[in-house]
């Protein structure tokens, strides 16, 4: 009976094994049937090659399914590749597989841990630097990295798909010159090994008061660089004038700095990425900046991502965006635009009130009132980044900055009200192009050629007098840069020539009585300079030296410049540099009245003359230890500068030779401190600052007296607290006064004129202020992300004098005038990140 059952059993088993099989075969139809009923019941096409699909026949998912279904099942019965090219068009093919070998340029040694990332694999090389990467198409992008090296962004059709293949990975470029001491006050300023400390904004954190990441406001919490009228365009590094630092913005020269005529920086600080400060040992293809250069810089990677950023505080609204285009290019462009013509916050309201202090714009003369005072300001920023190939690299800079200050000056004159209007505005327009070049693995050259315009212009109407007086300074400068580097094992030489024309226009026009000056002025310089940079196995020793020939054609004057920067590490812990160079420089900003240019910004530029306005040139010299340990920081600072060739107009006398114009030098030798804590989240510091900065002027009655930026004594301290999502910073700064000069005690007045005692011998009262700020970053979705802050600055509302000046008024007494420093000062921001 059993054996019966049995034989049932597999005669029915056998039956409807064959039924089913049957009925899969009936089931399986050519794949082209199946795609042409899918494409009419969900209104979309399919694109693939007649070939790829011919004779093949599949099982028709079931109509039921969704359409994202459906080519799941179409997938996994094929194992082709359905992606969606667009809403209603899907392409098919085969899946790929790329393979290769990753190794780097210039060694050509195997980089293991290099990662392979697409949008749907991810890979890693091995110890022969070997990987391998499932692709689903040839546009499929692909990204590869490795510590150290340059990114590769590429789309999968770019590289070998028919055998594994070799890829060279070019070192990057910032490997020249690691870091020496990481979060060297906050984190995100660094101090390198090629002399120059660097502000990483990808990185940064928070400084007290400060919720934009300006530049020129960050640079302030270095030891010995300060401004003592408080405003971004009259920075003083190791008691220089402000018209001594060079400024570059991705390697353009730039004769303006300021917003708000110098309270806030005019390089957008959505733009601006990296800032690198050097006070001495400069690289030998920098010129002028005799007391020190800020070179700004944007993004220098390509970045293949679309990305925004939108922020709006008390004074500005801001944009910037990133634009790839195709993999091999990207295109970013930041702007920035005051709000005053839509509302005046109580922000604007204290830096209008800062600017205008004691100006024609404030205050005019009697029986003249203001009205309709009107600021305002906007900049706009471009970089385009091209990488041909692996080996080039094309960048083109653009900026253009205007402030702008109008107001109408009013009168009754004859019994008739009268109106005119007065402005002053300040524009720079610049444009820049680098390309760099690597020949080979040793050879690398960079050619960078820019122009730069600045135009100061004011329009001083005298309502009373039926006056109109037209002022210009304009600087037109163009640049040609060629710098050859070459390495070998530990050394590395640098060979290059730059050509520079620069020309000033100062003009002067008065309509009545009928008055014009113009002066125009060339000056064309021919520079050459070679470098070698040594660096031991052991990279505890570095030596760095160079030589820079300048001809300044329009003098025939020959100025040889040398230059060194040496480090030697005394165990883990401690380092020691010295540093040394001769600089020079042809222009320089005087003040001829101080009610030039309606007095908001009474500065021009002006060549030198070799005669009456000499070539500036530096002697410095510098001496440093570095102690790091266990969170400790501990970094002092010894140096000597002599600047030759400065004048009395260039350094913003307002009392005792205020009018005079004689040429003269000064000595300044200081010690700067820094002690800094890290501990978990925080990062306390104190830094410290002592000069003593001496004037000599033979010419003149006082011929040896403190500078105007004789700040012998300054204290920096503050503590930031940083992590995933809060920022929050608090610091107080401390200096004493500037010197000043005061009226004769007793005997104020001699021949209808201020009889002054002697120059500099007075300070203005020490200088406090105590500033904190905060951000808190948040998600808003996957594909938002948001920031808010808040600061205050001058917590104590402090009155803190900044300048002084004295007049003689109609009862022949001498009175006394003093500028003030911003009172209190809150500001709020909000940032969204696309």
């Amino acid at each position: 009976m059993w054996k019966t059952k049995y034989y049932i059993l597999i005669c029915l088993s056998v039956f409807i094994l064959s039924k089913v099989q049957g009925q899969d075969l009936q089931q399986k139809i050519p794949i082209s049937v199946v795609l042409d009923e899918i494409s009419k019941i969900h209104s979309i096409s399919f694109n693939y090659e007649t070939s790829l699909l011919e004779n093949l026949k599949i099982k028709p998912p079931l109509e039921t399914l969704s359409l994202s279904a459906k080519i799941k099942n179409l997938e996994n019965q094929t194992g082709f590749v359905f992606e969606q090219i667009s809403p209603m068009v899907y392409s098919i093919s085969k899946p790929l597989k790329l393979c290769g070998y990753i190794k780097d340029s210039e060694l050509q040694t195997p980089l293991t841990g290099a990662t392979i990332k697409s949008k749907y694999a991810y890979a890693i090389t091995d110890e022969n630097g070997y990987f391998e990467i499932a692709l689903k198409s040839k546009s499929e992008l692909l990204t590869i990295r490795h510590l150290g090296f340059k990114t590769i962004e590429r789309q999968a059709k770019f590289f070998n798909l028919k055998e594994c293949f070799t890829i060279s990975m070019f070192v990057q470029q910032e490997l020249i010159a690691p870091v020496l001491v990481e979060t060297y006050i906050v984190k995100g300023i660094d101090k390198r090994k090629d002399w120059t400390t660097s502000i990483d904004y990808n990185r940064f954190s928070l400084l007290p008061g400060l919720i934009e990441s300006d530049v020129l406001q960050t640079v302030q919490a270095l030891p010995s660089i300060l401004s003592v009228d408080e405003t971004v365009s009259n920075i003083n590094i190791r008691g220089g004038s402000n018209d001594q630092n060079l400024m570059l913005w991705d390697d353009i020269k730039m004769y303006q700095t300021g917003h708000f005529f110098g309270l806030i920086s005019s390089f957008n600080p959505l733009m601006t990425q990296t800032a690198h400060v050097i006070n001495n040992g400069s690289d030998v293809s920098l010129t002028d900046g005799v007391s020190g250069t800020i070179h700004m810089q944007t993004n220098q990677q390509i970045d293949s991502k679309f990305n925004s950023i939108f922020g709006l505080n008390f004074l500005n609204a801001e944009l910037f965006s990133n634009i790839p285009i195709g993999n091999k290019s990207s295109l970013q462009i930041a702007s920035r635009k005051s709000l005053d013509e839509v509302v005046r916050t109580p922000t604007y309201e204290v830096y209008f009130d800062r600017v205008t202090q004691d100006t024609e714009a404030e205050s005019n003369v009697l029986n003249v009132t203001n009205s309709n005072q009107e600021f305002n300001f906007y900049d706009a920023s471009l970089r385009w980044l091209y990488q041909p190939t692996d080996n080039d690299l094309i960048r083109l800079n653009f900026i253009l900055i205007n402030n702008n200050l109008g107001f109408n000056e009013n009168a009754t004159i004859n019994g008739a009200a009268q109106s005119r209007r007065s402005n002053v505005s300040q524009n720079s327009l610049a444009v820049g192009l680098n390309y760099q070049r690597q020949w080979s693995k040793r050879l690398s050259t960079t050619l960078n050629i820019y122009d730069t315009e600045y135009k100061l212009e004011a329009l001083n109407a005298d309502v009373l007098n039926n006056q109109l007086q037209l002022q210009e300074n304009i600087v037109s400068e163009s640049s040609i840069l060629l710098n050859n580097t070459y390495k070998k094992n530990q050394w590395q030489f640098n060979l290059g020539y730059q050509f520079t024309e620069t020309e000033v226009i100062n003009l002067n026009d008065i309509d009545l009585p009928r008055f014009v000056r113009r002066d125009e002025e060339i000056l064309r310089e021919h520079s050459a300079f070679g470098q070698a940079w040594y660096k031991n196995p052991s990279n505890d020793f570095s030596v760095r030296g160079g030589v820079r020939a300048n001809y300044l054609s329009k003098f025939q004057k020959l100025i040889i410049e040398p230059r060194l920067s040496v480090r030697q590490s005394l165990g883990d812990n401690i380092e020691i540099e010295a540093q040394g160079e001769f600089k020079h420089q042809s222009t320089s900003q005087i003040v001829n009245f101080q009610n030039d240019f309606l007095g908001v910004e009474k500065r021009r530029w002006q060549l030198s003359d070799n005669d009456s306005i000499p070539v500036l040139q530096s002697k410095q010299v510098s001496l440093g230890i570095t102690y790091k340990n266990s969170g400790w920081l501990l970094d002092a600072i010894g140096y000597f500068k002599k600047v030759d060739g400065i004048t009395t107009q260039s350094q913003s006398f307002t009392t005792k030779y205020e009018f005079a114009k004689q040429k003269g030098n000064y000595d300044a030798f200081g010690l700067e401190f820094l002690c800094r804590k890290s501990f978990g989240n925080f990062n306390s510091w104190l830094s410290y600052s002592y000069i003593n900065n001496t004037y000599t002027f033979e010419a003149l009655e006082d011929r040896v007296f403190p500078s105007n930026f004789d700040i012998t004594h300054s204290i920096t301290l503050g503590t930031t607290f940083s992590n995933n999502s809060w920022n929050i910073s608090a610091g107080l700064n401390y200096r004493i006064g500037k010197p000043t000069s005061v009226p004769l005690d007793g005997n104020e007045i001699v021949d209808d004129a201020i009889n002054f005692d002697i120059a500099n011998n007075e300070r203005l009262l020490d200088y406090l202020r105590i500033d904190a700020s905060a951000l808190y970053k948040f998600k808003i979705s996957n594909a938002l992300r948001s920031e808010v802050g808040a600061s205050v600055w001058n917590i104590s509302d402090r009155e803190n004098a900044i300048n002084n000046y004295y007049r003689i008024n109609n009862n022949d007494v001498v009175d006394k005038f003093s500028r003030f420093s911003l009172g209190l000062t809150t500001n709020a921001v909000l940032r969204v990140y696309f």
